[in-house]
């Protein structure tokens, strides 16, 4: 069983042939609207893999609360554990440019209400052996409280350091496995432009030191990661991307399903690849997420 613990938002997304720069005004292509947030991400995605999954977070009192969580429903995502709070459900303001790349402004609403209490409370439904998955879109101290209950019962913890926060070291070193972009890796271990060997040897020296699995995802240029004193590096799908929305989240979720349906931590990560590239080639976050049958079949 996988419980996700984080973010519910409703993306407002809009299209344009480039992205403005500061100050500037463009024209846009097109816009629509699609249940999103990292958190609802990464358990829709991991429910596509197969894997059985709740959803712990909160919506709103306002009419965006219904169609945020309108996939996860569909999907089956056991949404019992979600509050309701007066107020906005939390929204994420998208901006896609013709080269598929993204520039997003995230509101937390709903998302800023949820306490250590609901950590617990999300925490103490789960056995030992279970899968929690967190991400940075909500309150430092709810995530720090959910990571500790988790040691302490003996669930297994995954972290994705995203979207970088003032607290994702700390946070970082309570989780057994941490999945960070670059940029985020370098933001953990206390250093800057580390470069590609020196990313890796950095990675190594931070496996030695902590045991800890860490999974830095690189793109274009595909996955590298150190688990069980193993370096693994994972190639990227080549396609052309579309809107990298989401692609980042699609590969956590795949990544946990994978490890929580037993698959060996390289044929995880590289399923997982192949279905973070996949979410590349439609638009928005939640309906780009592949199907496990897509995923294999790109295997």
């Amino acid at each position: 069983m996988i419980t996700v613990f984080g973010s519910i938002n409703m993306d407002l997304i809009s299209t344009t042939e480039r992205l403005p720069e500061p100050g500037e005004t463009v024209t846009g292509t097109s816009f629509s609207t699609a249940p999103g947030g990292k958190g609802a991400n990464q358990a829709l995605a991991a429910r596509r893999a197969g894997s059985a999954v709740a959803m712990a977070g909160a919506v709103g009192s306002d009419e965006f609360a219904a169609p945020a969580t309108a996939l996860l429903a569909a999907a089956g995502v056991d949404l019992s554990f979600l509050k309701t709070t007066d107020g906005p459900t939390g929204t994420a303001m998208i901006l896609v440019g013709g080269d598929g790349e993204n520039v997003i402004v995230i509101n937390a609403a709903a998302n800023g209400t949820l306490t250590e209490k609901d950590a617990l409370a999300a925490v103490e439904r789960m056995s030992p052996g279970d899968l929690l998955m967190l991400q940075l879109e909500v309150p430092a101290p709810a995530i720090r409280a959910a990571l500790e209950a988790a040691r302490r019962k003996g669930v297994t913890s995954v972290l994705n350091t995203a979207p970088l926060t003032p607290e994702a070291a700390e946070l970082g070193a309570l989780a057994d496995i941490v999945i960070a972009n670059e940029t985020e890796f370098e933001r953990l271990v206390g250093a800057e432009e580390l470069g590609s060997e020196g990313r890796i040897a950095m990675l190594k020296t931070h496996h030695d030191k902590t045991g800890q699995t860490m999974v830095i995802t690189l793109g274009g240029d595909g996955v590298i990661a150190m688990h069980d004193d193993a370096f693994f590096r994972i190639d990227a799908l080549k396609i052309d991307p579309v809107d990298t929305v989401g692609a980042g989240d699609t590969f956590c979720g795949y990544l946990a399903s994978a490890l929580e349906q037993g698959l060996s931590f390289e044929a995880a990560a590289h399923r997982a690849s192949v279905a973070g590239a996949l979410a590349c080639l439609k638009p928005g976050a939640q309906p780009s997420i592949p199907t496990e049958d897509e995923v294999k079949a790109r295997l």
